[in-house]
């Protein structure tokens, strides 16, 4: 039968029921003893027939050729199951049994008709069969080589040797699995450098602890070389024969737990070696890792962090805002800072153990990161000395603005001197404050010099980093600049106003001068006014008359504007040096509610004088049109009669001055002699609205001609009447106004003698 691999784990049940076993005996051939202990009980051939097969799996094919002395122990069994184990084992066992030995209960079993019927099959099953009781055994076997059921020697302990059986098994297993598994990982990373990264994951952990599965060949190699696997303590019987080591030279046992384990130790030192690499290969993956992860953050966030704080701030508040900004960054990059000095002290450990081609990669690393951390330090550090430059700059540009408020302050003092020695002191300390604002003006030059240098000399970021910030430096270096000019020219205002104090007297002058022209400018408005009302009179007698008389009080307007303007200079400026000199003026209190008084009613006047005028050129136009044009419609002729009628109606109205008096235009007999002029254009409209009514009525009826004459003679005859009546007015409201003349000629003359 040939060998067949089974493991007693798939027949546990079955062999733990000890239907036969091998108990390490040898017969004086020394071929293995196979004893079948029977019972009283059915025993199943099924069962033994798989035992049987285990067991004659475990000896090597050199141990089979010796052949096999089968004890069938059927003394607590019927014959007829001894026999049907008998003829079972030609089956089971082929031509290696040589002998079985049934061992038979005393004078039980009829020994002719046993002896006879074994003897009959004997040719039949190949063996021999013998009929022996228990204790004449040893005339075939040695006593040492019998256990104690059969009166012999030997120590055998089934479930001893099941539990070192299965160890033995799991063992062999689990050391043949690791080492196909060991063989792979350390095989696959010899063929393959490009694929070793992408299979160490899954292979480089086998499916075996390597050091159990060492430490348990160990305890059962000690177990085999101690003999108490499957066998006794050795000793070849009472005649002294040699020692037997079954495990070892008939079951192969302890040749084989040792080949395993130093093919195991063999490829587990390869596989730590491997690991190992790997292990150094991970680790100088992560300080790559780490290394790229500093460098990326320095080279982005970071380096982000300081591009976007380039500012100086425009105060000393602003700058310290700006401090406290670049120290939250400077705590931030601390923490980078003290990773680049871990790392750069694990990269100089790996250096001094690692090979060529590891330090070469580690020195490149090493120094990329120090090249960013150094080139961020000096950002850094740069951008730390430029703020410390800016607070200099903006608390020498806050004293100096304190300084120059308290001049300005100073000068813009009520002050009163009493004599001169109190100017003289004045004048000293103006002095001396104008000397410390000098000194704080070079003090600030100089501070905004030094910044402007810290700010050139600051490191420079690399093309390839980001683009060149000038935009930003160049609107600090504005800043700085417009600072100082700032300062300069506040200290010029205040030199300035320190000469404007020194020619006090002169502006006193100024001031008088001032004031009497003022008083001037008011006449001359009140001049403008009068002549206004008195002789801008006429609306013109046609378009063009009326236009050029439009232009012409236009340029009145602007006159008595510009006389306006100079008058609220002249008291703007007495304002200002009544303000300047801490004084108040005589008359500047009244002149300037005249002025605005006379320019209010100057400017009523205008704009109704204005609005007449466009009022009849609108008529004069409408009117030319409508009279020059050989097709007119009546809703022209209609609109130029509107226009005349609302232009003699505003001719009636007086101006209304903002203080509720009333005023007329010139005298009665001029303002009638201007509506005259409106009316005869009314006239020739009049006919020109009759001339279209007859053309359009020529074809009517002669009835209804006349009655249509009739009716515009009876209007025309209305119209003479009322131009009769206001010709008479007119008469009367020139000699009103003749009068009137006579009068203000006679006060004239009496103004004259006072």
């Amino acid at each position: 039968m040939s060998n067949v691999n089974m493991e007693a784990t798939t027949i546990l049940p079955v062999l733990k029921k000890k239907l036969a076993f091998l108990s390490g005996g040898k017969d004086r051939r020394s071929g293995l003893i196979l004893t079948i202990p029977l019972c009283s009980d059915q025993t199943s051939m099924e069962e033994l027939s798989a035992t049987l097969d285990y067991l004659l799996s475990i000896p090597s094919e050199k141990c089979k050729a010796r052949g096999f002395t089968v004890i069938v122990d059927g003394r607590k069994s019927q014959w007829n199951t001894v026999k049907t184990v008998v003829l079972m084992l030609q089956n089971v066992i082929p031509a290696e049994v040589s002998l079985v030995c049934v061992v038979k209960p005393d004078e039980f079993w009829d020994k002719k008709v046993t002896h006879f019927c074994f003897w009959k099959e004997k040719d039949r099953l190949g063996f021999e069969v013998i009929l022996v009781s228990a204790n004449k055994l040893t005339r075939y076997i040695e006593p040492c080589q019998l256990t104690d059921d059969f009166g012999g020697s030997l120590d055998y302990d089934h479930s001893d040797w099941l539990n070192k059986r299965l160890v033995f098994e799991k063992f062999t297993k689990e050391s043949t699995s690791l080492l196909d598994e060991l063989s792979i990982i350390n095989e696959s990373d010899k063929s393959s450098t490009v694929d070793k990264d992408k299979s160490a994951d899954c292979t480089l952990l086998p499916s075996f602890d390597p050091e159990t599965v060492l430490q348990t060949g160990h305890e059962l190699l000690s177990e085999l070389q101690q003999r108490r696997f499957n066998g006794s303590e050795g000793g070849g019987g009472g005649q002294g024969g040699p020692a037997w080591c079954p495990m070892e030279e008939e079951l192969l046992a302890q040749p084989q737990v040792m080949k395993l384990l130093d093919s195991l130790r063999e490829q587990y030192t390869r596989y730590q070696e491997l690991c190992r690499q790997r292990n150094k290969r991970t680790q100088l993956d992560e300080i790559h890792a780490k290394v790229m992860q500093v460098v990326t953050w320095l080279q982005g966030p970071g380096s982000e962090l300081l591009k976007t704080q380039q500012e100086i701030g425009d105060s000393m508040r602003a700058a310290q805002a700006l401090q406290q900004k670049h120290e939250e960054i400077e705590s931030q990059h601390s923490e980078w800072f003290a990773v680049y000095v871990e790392l750069n002290q694990q990269i100089a450990a790996l250096l001094s153990a690692g090979e060529e081609e590891e330090v070469v990669e580690l020195k490149a690393l090493q120094q990329q990161l120090s090249d960013v951390c150094y080139r961020q330090a000096a950002q850094l550090e740069g951008r730390q000395n430029v703020l410390q430059a800016a607070q200099g700059f903006h608390s020498t540009t806050q004293e100096l603005s304190q300084q120059l408020d308290g001049l300005l302050g100073m000068l813009c003092a009520d002050v009163a001197p009493a004599d001169g020695a109190s100017i003289q002191q004045n004048l000293k300390l103006l002095e001396e404050k104008l000397q410390t604002v000098e000194a704080g003006l070079s003090s600030l030059r100089q501070k905004g010099a030094m910044l402007l240098e810290q700010m050139c000399s600051q490191p420079s970021w690399s093309l390839e980093e980001t683009e060149s910030p000038a935009g930003e430096q160049q609107d600090n270096v504005q800043h700085i600049q417009a600072v100082m000019e700032e300062m300069q020219l506040r200290k010029q205002r205040c030199e300035d106003m320190v000469d404007v104090r020194r020619l006090k007297m002169l502006q006193m002058v100024q001031l008088f001068k001032c004031e009497e022209d003022a008083l001037q400018a008011v006449e001359w408005l009140g001049e403008l006014l009068d002549a206004l009302l008195k002789t801008h009179v006429r609306l013109g007698d046609d378009n063009q008359e009326t236009r050029t008389m439009l232009d012409k009080h236009r340029k009145f307007v602007d006159v008595a504007q510009s006389t306006y303007d100079y008058g609220r200079q002249l008291l703007q400026a007495t304002v200002v040096l009544c303000q300047s000199l801490r004084c108040t003026t005589r008359s500047s209190g009244d002149t300037l509610p005249r002025l605005n008084r006379v320019w209010k009613q100057f400017t009523v006047s205008t704009e109704e004088r204005q609005q007449r005028l466009e009022l009849a050129l609108n008529f004069h136009t409408a009117a030319e049109k409508v009279l020059q044009q050989e097709c007119v419609d009546m809703e022209s002729l209609d609109d130029v009669d509107s226009t005349g009628k609302a232009l003699l109606d505003r001719l009636t109205l007086p101006v209304i001055f903002p203080d509720g008096s009333e005023q007329y235009f010139g005298s009665p007999s001029e303002t009638a002699a201007a509506a005259e002029g409106v009316r005869e254009r009314l006239l020739l409209v009049e006919e020109r609205r009759l001339q279209l009514q007859e053309a359009r009525l020529h074809n009517e009826e002669e009835e209804e001609e006349e009655e249509v004459l009739n009716g515009q003679e009876a209007r025309l005859d209305v119209i003479g009447e009322e131009l009769s009546e206001k010709e008479d007015q007119d008469e009367e409201e020139e000699e009103e106004e003749e009068e009137a003349g006579q009068q203000d000629e006679d006060l004239e003359r009496a103004t004259q003698d006072c």
